[in-house]
Formats: C-alpha cells, structure tokens, sequence
C-alpha cells in the first residue's frame, strides 16, 4: 500500500464530492470508505468507528443544548430581550445597530446558534433598522456579524462538540473562556458601527431612562435564567454540560408556556422537528468524520503536516497565523461542526506543541469558523441574512469587508494574546477543578 495513494483518495473523493454538491456527511463517509478499500481495511471498521464516534456522553448536552435554543426562539424571548437592549444603548448615536449588537449577545447566550439568532432577532430589526433609515446592507451586516457572538458566549454545542473531539478538554473552562472574545467581538463591532452612524447621520433612539431599564430588565431575566443554569451550574460542579443542559430544556419549556405564554403546543411541535433537522445532521457529520479523522491518523497525516509547517518556520507568530489561514479557507467551504471535527484532530496536536492551550484554540478555531458562517460560499449565516434583508449576497459580500477587518482585529487578539482568553478560567475554575 502507497499511503500517499490513500491519501489522495481521501481528499481528492472528498472535494471531488463537494464540487458534485454531495451532502458533507455523505462526502466524508464514500471518502473514507473508498480510502479503507484502498488500504485493504476490513469495511465493518467503518461501521465500528462511526458507532464510537457518537458514543459519547458529553455529546449527549447537544441535542438538549439545541432544543433549549429553539424553544427560547419560539417562546418570547427576542421581543424582551431587544426591549433590555434598546434600554442598555438604544440612546446612542446609530442606537438601533447597538441594540442589536448587545441583543445578540444575549441571544446567543441563550441559543449558541449564530443561524438562530439571525433567523430571530434579524426579522425584528433588520426591517425596524431599514424603517428608520439605516441602509438595508448595513443592517444586514450588523445582524449577521453579531450574531457569531452567539457561538462563543456559552452555552454553544459546538464547544460541546470541539471539547468532545479534542479529548480531555474541560466543558467548563471552554464556556468561561468564550466570553472574553464574545463580548470583545460584541464591543469592536458596536465601536465600528458608532463609526459608520456618525459619519452617515444614522438616528439616535430616546434618552436613557432607568425605570424603562429597570422593567424590561425585570421582564427579561427570566429567558437570561437558562444562561446562570448552564454556565453557573457547570462552572460550579452542580451538574455536568449534559444535565445542565437537560435542565435548560424544563426551564425554557416553563418560561416559554408559563412565564411568557408565547409557545403553544403547536409551536412546540415545530421547535422538535427542527432540533431533530439540526441534529440529524450534526450526528451523522459526528460518524462519517469520525471514520474519516481515523484515516487521515492511521495514515499519520497530522504529522506529515505538522511536519510541513515546522519545517517552513518554527516561529509560534506564523505557525499560529498559518493555522489561522487553514480555518478561515476551509470555514469558508464547509459547515462549522464538520469544520471542527476535521481540522481538531490535525491542528490541535501542532498547537500543543507550540505552547498553546487547548482551551485559547478552542476559541480561536470557534472564532475562525464563525467567520466562515459570514462568508460566500458556504456561510449559512451570510444566506439567512440576505434572505431576511433581500439584499443580494454579492452585495453582502463586498459591504461586509469592513467587518471582516474588525473580526479579523479580535481574532489576532485572542489568537496572540493568550492571556485575554485563559485568565478567567485559570481563576474560576483552574485545571483540575471540574468537568
């Protein structure tokens, strides 16, 4: 056997089928099995592996992770939630676009869906932006860009699934370290939006009044409870990712129905069939890749490419930047989860041998693939967003430059500044302290 010749196999089937617009899932499973039969490889291995793969008892956090985010969707929490915004920043220069910055930050924090959030909150104000006289491209990018916070600030199943992938990698540490660069992220864009509403006399919203504050604070802190339960009781050690995960889903189901009154059975019934459409794929990418992953390590290709990169430079600064390029492309051609499943294994070993945490990469590969949701081709965020705004996506493309520029700001700061990322979870829960 010639592993240069499986190699090739593997790739060139899996790109081939990529360009033919086979599903990825699909794809990456005709790629490994293709590679085995080349490899002389008994095929049942390929059904063995696929089983492993989604034998896990963290993934199990992700399809409660998921219905959570769907059920606070559908049950009244984005109206309040930009309510709490509109009175935090609504009184700002470019108020409308601050609002629906800091409303994406805690939506995501409660959906850890970059798609749901802009599915949700972008059908409120992406025309509430338009109406009063934002340009549609401008508020579109808003939405869209803001919306990755929502896959940083916890709780996000695909920190889940990067934790589950890479091995003995806290939960808990994760979720604390995504806020640093969530709400970096949240703060560089509200300061370039500021920018851009002066400069084009973008309106301002009422003055800040304190009792408005207080009431839609009040009215909100229901739907922000599911954060405390998720990330205070996995920090904490009361609950594992996945029983705090499952105790979100009761909460948000007695928020939603009681509190709110805004989900009906009906609604309920929806909110299960796109968890499960959501699910479905995510699991079936969790088998394939994990077929594929095996492959790509018994054929010793993160060492041939980790080879590859030491012997251009062993400078941390370009390793880094060069793995950084790696996830942007490929984030930019596949969907995220897929993302992380492939490149983990094959990135996170050269990170490790350079000095990085594998808590500050989680974080950087996140931050990375979010940007890919943003962009052409394959970023679903980026068709959500046009859909929504009826703005063409070769519009969108070239409008939202300026905000690449600005993700790109925060991401050399988390990817070069590991203390940024680290020192709130070496103090709340050092190494050791919990799941």
């Amino acid at each position: 056997m010639n592993s240069g010749v499986a190699i090739a196999i593997l790739i060139v089937t899996f790109f081939l089928l990529i360009i033919l617009s086979f599903p990825v899932a699909y794809a990456i499973g005709i790629a490994a099995v293709l590679g085995m039969m080349y490899m002389g490889l008994n095929l049942q291995q390929v059904v063995q592996l696929m089983v492993k793969g989604v034998f896990s008892f963290s993934l199990m956090a992700v399809p409660f992770f998921i219905i959570a985010g769907e059920i606070m969707g559908k049950g009244g929490i984005s109206d309040r939630l930009i309510k709490l915004s509109d009175a935090i920043v609504g009184w700002m220069h470019g108020g409308l676009a601050m609002v629906n910055i800091v409303a994406s930050m805690f939506f995501g924090g409660i959906s850890g869906s970059s798609a749901a959030d802009c599915a949700s909150l972008g059908t409120i104000l992406i025309p509430m932006m338009v109406d009063q006289g934002y340009d549609d491209d401008f508020s579109a990018n808003v939405t869209m860009t803001s919306s990755v916070q929502g896959i940083l600030i916890p709780p996000s199943h695909n920190m889940v699934i990067y934790a589950t992938v890479a091995g003995s990698v806290s939960i808990g540490r994760l979720f604390i370290a995504g806020y640093a660069p969530g709400i970096l992220l949240g703060v560089a864009l509200m300061i370039y939006s500021y920018y851009v509403s002066v400069k084009k006399n973008y309106p301002k919203g009422d003055p800040f009044n304190f009792k408005y504050f207080l009431k839609t604070f009040v009215d909100a802190i229901w739907g922000l409870f599911t954060v405390l339960i998720v990330v205070v009781g996995v920090v904490a050690g009361i609950f594992t990712a996945t029983e705090s995960a499952a105790i979100a889903v009761v909460w948000a189901l007695i928020c939603g129905a009681f509190i709110y009154k805004k989900l009906t059975f009906k609604d309920f019934w929806q909110v299960l069939e796109n968890a499960l459409n959501t699910l479905a794929i995510v699991l079936i990418l969790i088998a394939t890749s994990s077929a594929f992953s095996w492959c790509l390590t018994y054929l010793k290709v993160p060492q041939i490419i980790a080879g590859a990169i030491m012997g251009v430079t062993t400078n941390k600064i370009l390793i880094l930047l060069m793995m950084n390029v790696i996830m942007l492309i490929f984030g930019t051609m596949m969907d995220m989860s897929c993302n992380i499943l492939l490149l983990t294994p094959i990135l996170l070993p050269i990170a490790q041998q350079i000095g990085v945490d594998p808590v500050q990469f989680g974080c950087i590969m996140i931050l990375n693939l979010g940007i890919g949701l943003i962009t052409p081709p394959v970023g679903s965020t980026l068709f959500i967003g046009s859909a929504i705004s009826k703005v063409p996506i070769e519009k969108l493309g070239k409008t939202l430059i300026p905000f690449f520029a600005v993700m790109l700001v925060v991401l050399a700061i988390v990817t070069y500044w590991p203390a940024f990322t680290m020192t709130m979870p070496n103090i709340i829960m050092p190494v050791g302290a919990g799941v």
